[in-house]
């Protein structure tokens, strides 16, 4: 019996236990990665509850009034983003937490009467868990939605830059959320048999879910429309009159560059609405805005758009991008730039595209350190060979 027990395979110690279930908790994070991402999280709770909440002071408001006011405004802001049913289970949880139970004592000639109420407490935090496991629950649902989400937006965008003659391509995204509204793509335009390629790099108006949702319209819209025959402008003014029909009266508008490329000529037309405006680097150095175009689509309907027009060399550098490359902003709430931006261009402008697009997402990260990324990042390099 006592061999038997010897070779008894022993159980793993306490220490090894609480490393596991340490490393299982932090996934493998050190504390001052989970520090920065505490952060991250925070200042992204704070300005998701901050925007309803008006910080100003009125004159003549005394300073402890003042503070309840805000006080009162942060509450309801959290409040009323819970259903009305979690709303009672919070308040009731948090009114037992102030009942540890006590007894009182009363004499009534000989007799000595006791009476204890029941410390409630426990029940307050076990209500606050039971609140704080349907939130889990609610989160692990929408999480799953937004992953299938993410994948679907993914069939979307190309995987990887067509060919196209006399051109190096590299283009990528970086979503603020687990689906983005920004969009770009480059294709051969239909019908035209490899004689021209369209470029389009947009920005839908707001996050999320519903960017995500109209950006899915607007590359339904370009693909459909792009085959019908007709001017880079006609293309554009049909996609705004489409664009104008889901846009919620001119509050869901999308900004975008949509170029059209014949390689024969290496003549670049382009419609600038409402976009950042792209760069188109010269060999020489110099730099040149596309700012040719009209109002972001969406906004109204029938609304006027003019081309621009230009003819690129070898060595020259054509980039689009959305406001969140150089809007990315630092702890310090510093943007990143597009004076850096710019700077980033020349100082990489002898590597190829993906080289160069790699050194600038990484910049734009170091940039930013440990700040939440705000907004989506898009970036499309093209160099004419």
């Amino acid at each position: 019996m006592a061999g038997r027990g010897q070779n008894r395979a022993k159980g793993p110690s306490f220490s090894e236990s609480v490393g596991r279930f340490w490393l299982r908790v932090t996934e493998g994070m050190q504390v001052n990665e989970l520090w920065g991402q505490f952060r991250s999280d925070a200042r992204t709770s704070y300005r998701l509850y901050s925007q309803e909440v008006d910080t100003e002071r009125d004159a003549g408001v005394a300073g402890h009034h003042h503070f309840f006011s805000i006080a009162k405004q942060v509450f309801w802001a959290f409040l009323e983003k819970l259903s009305p049913a979690k709303r009672i289970l919070l308040l009731l949880a948090v009114v037992l937490m102030f009942f540890p139970g006590s007894e009182w004592h009363w004499k009534t000639g000989h007799s000595d009467i006791a009476v204890s109420t029941p410390d409630l407490r426990l029940w307050g935090g076990l209500l606050m868990f039971a609140l704080l496991m349907m939130e889990v629950g609610d989160r692990v649902v929408m999480k799953r939605d937004l992953q299938i989400a993410k994948e679907i937006q993914a069939w979307l965008l190309p995987a990887q830059a067509p060919v196209v003659p006399g051109l190096e391509i590299a283009f990528a995204t970086r979503p603020a959320n687990t689906v983005a509204g920004d969009y770009y793509d480059v294709f051969a335009r239909p019908g035209s048999e490899g004689r021209s390629y369209l470029m389009a790099v947009a920005d839908v108006a707001g996050k999320s879910v519903p960017a995500a949702m109209l950006m899915a319209t607007f590359q339904a819209s370009l693909k459909t429309l792009s085959d019908t025959p007709g001017t880079l402008t006609e293309l554009v003014a049909r996609m705004n009159r489409y664009a104008c029909s889901n846009s919620q009266n001119g509050r869901r508008f999308t900004t975008a560059f949509i170029a059209e490329y014949e390689p024969a000529a290496r003549r670049l037309t382009y419609v600038n609405a409402g976009h950042n405006e792209p760069i188109v680097l010269r060999k020489s150095g110099a730099a040149e805005r596309l700012s040719v175009g009209g109002m972001p689509l969406g906004i109204m309907d029938g609304a006027p758009y003019q081309s621009g027009e230009m003819t690129l060399e070898a060595g020259d550098w054509l980039v689009a991008f959305t406001d969140g490359v150089v809007e990315a902003e630092n702890p310090a709430q510093q943007q990143y730039g597009e004076e850096r931006f710019l700077v980033m261009l020349r100082w990489g402008a002898q590597m190829t595209p993906q080289g160069l697009l790699d050194a600038i997402l990484a910049d734009v990260a170091r940039f930013a350190g440990n700040a939440a990324q705000h907004d989506d990042i898009t970036c499309v390099l093209v160099k004419c060979v």
